[in-house]
């Protein structure tokens, strides 16, 4: 015991004696001026100040170590330095000026860096630019980005695509943990509110080494809003109206933070009718959504953790065919009640030269489905009803670095049980237990960097009737990252990941309502395996930004639902089925800004993915190939800053390349345009954007659209206005 003490005395001791102070000045490249307002900005530390007069900044109760540092301001190239603390002399900056956005960290990779320096190829979208295009939901938003779709069940119901992959073989992160609700189902929603999250970063392709399975398509990372700065206190209240649907959503958020202590809180409320095409109103698309969220943080020199916690309500009605012309909000039989509770820890030690984090979470989803009336006046009782309880931890040491090599070790697991309370059973109770250990590490040359590493995983499924599942895998990746000349950076990376079978594809035996079928689980199916080769190629300078992304992903064990001919309780039976498979494409884009019109930017992105079984048919929901367009002003003025304009037309393909049970849909094209910024009203910013959606009201079907078998369309015109106040 007092050998414990004295160890927990000296590193008292490091602690207190380790606090250092960095100071120095940002300037303008060319004028060699000092910058005001320039964001100064330790990642890892969350930690930063602006500068001042002259471009002078100053930040105390930093830790000794060695830790990234980022300046970044609109108008300017964001530069970042990895500087050892202390720092004995003062930093002597100079930011270059440019019209390319400036970059934030890449958060969903293991080493936090700009995108410019990562070896994988990450989007990174924010939410409020998600919003100013008109998005209704968080699902509907992601669509924007490239190699991103979603598989929608009306509009309140949407599950991300990430190159023609779904479902559980997409992996969703919220506030740092893996979210776990029941995503196995075609009508099971993301349940997140794009309230008080800050950006989306998208991982396409297999992410196993760094998440374990469910990654083997990729990740969705949602990044929520950070705490306020130092000492500061900040608040705001928003609202947005939707003309298509009638509905609104509003919001209300505060936030403020001490010298160490932090502390936020934001809520949300949305409600729509029923969407409307060109000729109708497509019966039981109304939806309402509650959310909360809200955290704490403390923060010391070689210390910091945080607390959050969101709870979000959604009462989602369930189309099934047009039926009652309504412009009311409140779902009609059959509808899905759930309840998503997150509770989520994030806490980081600093030692000298090295750290550790450790991210723990707690998730309850409890989800209600109700497909009958009631009788004789007895409560509203849900006819399926699941709750599924998920612990998971991750624990990750970032070692010392040696030389040129950053290294990161760590593990990984969960523990998960799903109940039944309702009088069906669409899966079984069940325990699920995971356990990973990985290794990765990032060498850094000149203008190469290289990425290895290598991770097990174990993944338990103990079946409450007396069957026990294990399942196993060994995955790796490696890339490598390479300036060919001094505007032409190429990528390329090969990785291999893992899916274990799920519940409802090893043991399903009854109708989904939501599907419309009668599944039959397959207990024999195997770990499906992939390997995904990743090449891209990004070519950049002051005016014009130019890529090429392309993939090739070969799925052993590929799980796949198909019709086997027979009916039971009028329903089609529909069984799982594994066979290998292939996808391949990618993502090509342009964005240009000629000069001198550097306020002026031409966006254009084209996306594309093939999906075959070993037999040569097509893999069912792959996205039809689509061309965007963008037009895009941006301006600041006396009046109105940060303002922007734009008009974007897009264009998706006829998708021609069904599976045995799909119907083709033909082509068509969406104009939309949008304008928005940032005035002063009673001393205080108020931001405001307008936009259009299918401003032609075209009446079309997304090939990804569940509602696409009752020939159904997508919605129709729809303007927006959004307002957002601080306070």
């Amino acid at each position: 015991m007092k050998q414990i003490i004295t160890i927990m005395l000296l590193l008292a001791t490091t602690f207190i004696y380790s606090q250092n102070t960095l100071e120095g000045t940002v300037i303008d490249n060319d004028t060699k001026e000092g910058l005001n307002f320039v964001n100064v900005y330790f990642p890892s530390l969350e930690k930063g100040s602006v500068t001042k007069e002259k471009g002078i900044f100053k930040i105390t109760g930093l830790p000794s170590g060695t830790y990234k540092i980022l300046f970044s301001m609109i108008g300017y190239e964001t530069q970042s330095l990895n500087i050892n603390i202390p720092n004995k002399e003062p930093l002597n900056i100079n930011l270059i000026p440019s019209a390319i956005e400036m970059e934030d960290v890449i958060i969903s990779t293991p080493f936090h860096k700009l995108q410019s320096e990562n070896v994988m190829k990450v989007e990174q979208k924010k939410v409020s630019d998600l919003k100013a295009n008109g998005s209704v939901t968080l699902a509907d938003g992601i669509t924007n980005i490239a190699g991103v779709e979603s598989v929608s069940t009306g509009l309140s119901i949407g599950k991300p695509v990430i190159r023609g992959l779904s479902s559980n073989r997409v992996l969703v992160y919220t506030q740092g943990v893996r979210l776990e609700n029941q995503q196995f189902g075609d009508e099971h929603g993301l349940g997140i509110s794009d309230s008080g999250i800050e950006s989306v970063e998208v991982i396409k392709g297999p992410a196993s080494l760094l998440y374990g399975s469910d990654a083997l398509g990729g990740v969705l990372y949602l990044n929520p809003e950070k705490f306020a700065p130092s000492n500061t206190t900040k608040g705001d209240v928003s609202g947005n109206y939707f003309s298509n649907t009638l509905g609104y959503n509003t919001g209300a958020g505060v936030k403020t933070s001490g010298d160490k202590f932090k502390f936020l809180f934001r809520g949300s409320l949305a409600e729509h009718s029923d969407y409307k095409t060109k000729d109708y109103r497509v019966t039981n698309t109304r939806f309402r959504e509650q959310d909360f969220k809200t955290g704490i943080g403390y923060q010391s020199t070689n210390f910091k953790t945080e607390f959050r916690y969101n709870v979000n309500n959604s009462k989602l009605g369930i189309p099934e065919g047009l039926g009652e012309q309504s412009k009311n909000k409140t779902p009609l039989i059959p509808f899905q009640e759930i309840t998503n509770h997150v509770f989520s820890s994030k806490s980081n030690l600093f030692f000298n030269n090295s750290s550790l984090d450790i991210n723990l979470g707690y998730l309850y989803n409890n989800r209600k489905e109700f497909a009958e009336e009631t009788l004789n006046g007895e409560d509203l009782k849900p006819e399926l009803q699941l709750k599924l309880k998920t612990f998971n931890y991750d624990v990750k040491y970032n070692m010392p670095k040696f030389g040129d090599f950053e290294t990161i070790i760590g593990v990984q697991g969960m523990n998960q049980v799903n109940t039944n309370y309702g009088p069906e059973e669409l899966i079984p109770d069940a325990t699920t237990n995971d356990i990973g250990v990985l290794a990765v590490t990032h060498i850094h040359f000149n203008d190469i960097g290289i990425q290895i590493g290598a991770r097990y995983d174990n993944r338990m499924i103990n079946i409450d009737s007396g069957i026990n599942k294990n399942f196993n895998s060994f995955n790796g990746a490696a890339g490598i990252k390479l300036d060919v000349l001094n505007n032409i950076t190429a990528r390329l990376n090969l990785a291999t990941g893992f899916r274990a079978p799920n519940l409802a594809e090893l043991t399903s035996d009854g109708i989904h309502e939501g599907t419309n079928r009668y599944e039959k689980g397959n207990i024999n199916l195997q770990n499906e395996q992939n390997i995904q080769t990743d090449l891209a190629l990004e070519y950049k300078n002051e005016h014009i930004d130019f890529f090429v992304n392309a993939f090739y992903n070969k799925v052993n064990n590929y799980i796949f639902l198909s019709p086997n001919g027979d009916i039971i309780d009028s329903s089609p039976v529909f069984v799982y089925l594994q066979n290998d498979a292939k996808l391949y494409g990618g993502e090509f884009g342009l964005h240009f800004h000629p000069h001198p019109l550097d306020w002026l930017h031409f966006e254009s992105s084209f996306e594309t993915v093939t999906g075959k079984l070993s037999n040569n048919d097509y893999l069912p929901l792959i996205p039809a190939n689509s061309l965007s367009n963008t037009l895009r002003a941006e301006f600041d003025g006396k009046l109105i800053t940060k303002g922007y304009a734009f008009i974007k037309f897009k264009s998706t393909f006829s998708q021609n390349n069904v599976s045995t049970f799909e119907t083709n849909t033909p082509s068509y094209n969406l104009l939309s345009a949008g304008f928005g910024g940032t005035v002063e009203f009673l001393k205080n910013d108020l931001t405001i954007s307008i936009s259009g959606n299918n401003l032609t009201d075209k009446t079309y079907i997304n090939h990804l659209s569940r509602l696409k078998t009752d020939n159904i369309f997508n919605m129709g015109r729809n303007i927006s206005i959004g307002l957002t106040y601080n306070l």
